[in-house]
C-alpha cells in the first residue's frame, strides 16, 4: 500500500489521513484487544505518530495493556467506533484496520499475544506467531 491512506469512523465524524507507510501490520490476541473489539483479536497497522492527521472529536479511554504499560484507546465520541491505540513511550500509533477507507490492502505479518488467543480463533498458519509481544 502506498501512502497516503485514509479512514474514519462509522458515522464520519472522525477522519484521519496517514502520510507514511505502515511500520508493521498484525493481529493482537491479548484479552484487552479482545474486550476492546468484541472479537477474537484486533487487526492493527502501526504508523509513525507524526504521520497521522486526525480531524473530529476523539474520545479516549486509558487501560493497562497486557504489557503492563498504559494504552490510550481512541474512539469516535459520536458513534463509538474504535479507531486508534496510543501506547505509551513509543513513537507510533495503532490504527484499526477495519477503519480504513479501503481495508482490502491490509496484510498482517504476525499474530501477537497468541498465548491469550481463544480456542475457537483460527489463526492463519502462514503468519509469524509470538506468545506475547514480539522482540523490538
Amino acid at each position: 500500500m502506498a501512502a497516503p491512506f485514509t479512514g474514519g469512523c462509522a458515522c464520519g465524524a472522525v477522519r484521519y489521513e496517514c502520510s507514511a507507510e505502515p511500520i508493521a501490520a498484525g493481529n493482537c490476541h491479548c484479552r484487552d484487544c479482545q474486550r476492546a473489539t468484541g472479537g477474537p483479536f484486533a487487526s492493527v497497522l502501526l504508523v509513525p505518530k507524526e504521520a497521522v492527521k486526525i480531524t473530529g472529536e476523539v474520545g479516549h479511554h486509558e487501560v493497562k495493556g497486557d504489557s503492563g504499560n498504559p494504552i490510550k484507546r481512541g474512539f469516535c465520541a459520536t458513534c463509538g467506533s474504535r479507531l486508534f491505540g496510543f501506547p505509551s513511550g513509543v513513537p507510533f500509533v495503532g490504527i484499526s484496520a477495519g477503519s480504513l477507507d479501503d481495508p482490502s490492502w491490509y496484510r498482517p505479518a504476525f499474530d501477537i499475544y497468541t498465548s491469550s488467543a481463544q480456542p475457537w480463533d483460527f489463526m492463519n498458519p502462514e503468519l509469524a506467531k509470538f506468545p506475547k509481544a514480539p522482540p523490538m
